[in-house]
């Protein structure tokens, strides 16, 4: 079964770091590429970033650039986002996803989603 498991949300105050893990199971990261993912309340899911499957290349979105850093553990086969100098309009639920587009481009659909994960920012 191809799935993706994410853990690390939760409450933190404007300012703090949190790191959101996204361990994928059934397929191998090393093959697809990878896009975080979040959607605030009461707003539209909108990409956070996005990771190349042939190149490792990671691309942020404006707002979390220069704060928010993707890395990838081989070994465990796991991707973590981890954000940094997060201010109360990061809060949002995040999500990881995978697609096996192979490109040295974002993809353009992920048909791999994790479960989603919480992240509450306070002021």
């Amino acid at each position: 079964e191809v799935r993706l498991v994410e853990s690390g949300g939760g409450l933190v105050q404007a300012g703090g770091s949190l790191r959101l893990s996204c361990a994928a199971y059934g397929f191998s990261f090393d093959d697809y590429a990878i896009g975080w993912f979040r959607q605030a309340p009461g707003k539209e899911r909108e990409g956070v970033s996005c990771t190349s499957s042939a190149d490792g290349h990671t691309s942020y979105a404006t707002a979390v650039k220069g704060r928010f850093t993707v890395s990838r553990d081989n070994a465990k086969n796991t991707v973590y986002l981890q954000m940094n100098s997060l201010k109360p309009e990061d809060t949002a639920v995040y999500s990881c996803a995978a697609s096996p587009f192979y490109g040295t481009t974002c993809a353009s659909s992920y048909p791999v989603w994790g479960q989603g994960a919480e992240v509450a920012v306070s002021s």
